[in-house]
């Protein structure tokens, strides 16, 4: 299906000029061959890349070679942004529910803390407490424990997480497993009954969320668990936004 032209044509150029530098890497591209990509004249596309760089979204080498300015980085950071991801991830969140019927949590670092971001119900009960804006400790929770391995800590690191709540060297086996398998895990530790299984969302390699399953102690393991662990690495695979990744899977 062809696409209708754009209410604005200077505007879309200067998305398409965009597009086009992100795609030429920290190379950049000469002007003439920016123009034949995205269908303009030079001297347009001067004018457009003048402004393009008095913004800071492009940037010129010393060879004249045209790429993204660092203001795009502030879009990404924004886009991304702790505040914003609760609504970003919605979709997934639900899909990943819809997949499994079990209780989805979406949740970030907060000092030695999991902050819970969002939640979505599943259809059948569960008896477990949660609400958005909880807290809970990151090195007994599946939550932490999976973007504490998504960002390994040094000795110190690991001892300020531990504190009180779980020995050291327990955490620091607990994270040498989730880095493993991809993947982190909790049984019954916050609430009787309860296993979680969570996986961290990545920026550029670091952790800035991540997305768990809560359900029965029963149902998180043997064959059932294994099959609630792979829904929550495919289901978010395929929809999470442009921008986050998952951590690389085990063997």
């Amino acid at each position: 299906m062809t696409q209708p032209p754009s209410p604005l044509g200077s505007v879309d150029k200067a998305l398409l000029t965009l597009d086009a530098l992100a795609r030429a890497g920290a190379g950049g591209v000469a002007l003439a061959d920016l123009a034949a990509e995205v269908g303009a004249n030079k001297s347009t596309l001067h004018r457009t890349l003048a402004a393009l760089r008095h913004r800071g979204y492009a940037d010129q080498g010393p060879d004249g070679a045209y790429t993204l300015g660092p203001a795009v980085l502030s879009l990404g950071a924004a886009y991304l942004a702790e505040d914003n991801l609760p609504g970003l991830l919605r979709p997934a969140l639900e899909a990943l529910r819809d997949e499994v019927d079990e209780l989805v949590h979406l949740g970030t670092l907060a000092g030695q803390e999991v902050v819970y971001l969002d939640k979505v119900e599943p259809q059948r009960p569960l008896r477990v407490w949660s609400a958005v804006g909880r807290r809970i400790p990151a090195a007994t929770s599946a939550l932490g424990r999976a973007l504490l391995a998504a960002a390994p800590a040094d000795g110190a690191e690991i001892e300020r997480y531990a504190a009180d709540r779980e020995p050291a060297e327990r955490l620091r086996a607990a994270l040498d497993d989730a880095r493993g398998r991809g993947y982190a895990t909790e049984t019954e530790e916050n609430e009787p009954g309860i296993a979680c299984v969570a996986v961290a969302l990545l920026r550029g390699g670091r952790p800035v969320a991540a997305v768990s399953i809560t359900a029965p102690a029963e149902r998180m393991s043997g064959t059932a668990g294994a099959e609630r662990t792979r829904a929550l690495r495919e289901v978010l695979g395929r929809t999470l936004p442009a921008g986050l990744t998952l951590p690389p899977s085990g063997p």
